[in-house]
């Protein structure tokens, strides 16, 4: 099995379900609401655990409610919480809207994911002891940049989801392997709004670059070789919340079998297919079994 340490963040998820989303200054009426485990770190760490990963947890939930449900959520999919720490007060929470199209807007509020500023002995000890360190941005900026320099001494792949999108300082491009932003993200890094020419500003700063295309697929780009474009599975969106973490959980299991960059990609693709046809972020990401059956 892959050993997978996510270094990130673990969130309620607190979904309304509307037939579109508000306008600035607007009030609509939604037809469900439901609370979800999720958080970009604890949803890749769900999807790395059914894909067929060994995973470690690191991070921060709240002493209420909502951070005994996490972490049970968490226990429930086979992932290691012993370094998920409970601090005091609320635990974080994001607020989505899906419309009707499946497309979703959110606010995350970080609570107990802003305590972690720093790494112990036992968080660098677990990075060392795996084969890829996962990481996201909704853990201080810090923090992410020191599990980074750790991953980087021990020689663990390191991959990256840069979301929320902000300025990446070069002390943590330095120690990043691959880099997994969507469209929208990449756009954003490089003042590039297409795709191919986003990536070859990125591999300016790190090795490897995948670009999320949504339906479209994916763009791979690495230094050195010709950027492949490849094709998403064609399927109806019910919510598409969680779907980016579902590719990069299980693209990280599919790379730590030492597969090759396509069928890793395929790999990711189905699970992330699977995954939008349900509602929810960590509740509609598929077992191991099912991505197998859906990438042949």
């Amino acid at each position: 099995m892959t050993r997978i340490a996510v270094l990130g963040s673990t969130n309620m998820d607190l979904v309304a379900y509307t037939a579109r989303a508000p306008g600035r200054g607007e009030t609509v009426t939604g037809r469900e609401f439901r609370t979800i485990p999720g958080g970009k770190g604890a949803n890749q760490a769900v999807a790395a655990a059914r894909a067929g990963g060994e995973v470690m947890m690191i991070g921060a939930v709240g002493d209420d409610v909502y951070g005994t449900r996490l972490r049970e959520g968490l226990e429930h999919a086979g992932v290691d919480t012993d370094l998920l720490h409970t601090a005091e007060g609320p635990s974080g929470t994001a607020h989505i809207v899906v419309d009707d199209t499946g497309s979703n807007a959110i606010v995350v509020v970080p609570g107990a994911n802003g305590v972690v500023t720093t790494l112990g002995p036992g968080e660098i000890a677990a990075i060392a002891e795996s084969e890829i360190l996962l990481m996201q941005l909704e853990l201080p900026l810090f923090a992410v940049v020191e599990g980074a320099r750790a991953a980087r001494a021990q020689g663990v792949r390191t991959i990256l989801t840069p979301a929320p999108v902000q300025p990446l300082p070069d002390e943590l491009l330095d120690h990043i392997d691959l880099l997994v932003p969507n469209e929208h993200e990449a756009a954003e890094l490089s003042r590039q709004d297409e795709p191919h020419a986003a990536a070859q500003i990125l591999l300016r700063r790190v090795p490897e670059v995948i670009v999320t295309l949504g339906a479209k697929g994916c763009l791979y780009a690495a230094r050195g070789g010709e950027p492949v474009l490849f094709a998403a599975p064609s399927v109806t969106a019910v919510d598409t919340t969680g779907a980016g973490d579902t590719f990069v959980g299980t693209l990280a299991v599919a790379l730590g079998e030492r597969r090759p960059v396509a069928e890793a990609v395929a790999f990711a693709s189905a699970a992330a297919a699977l995954c939008v046809q349900k509602p929810g972020a960590s509740t509609s990401m598929p077992y191991r079994s099912e991505i197998e059956a859906e990438a042949v």
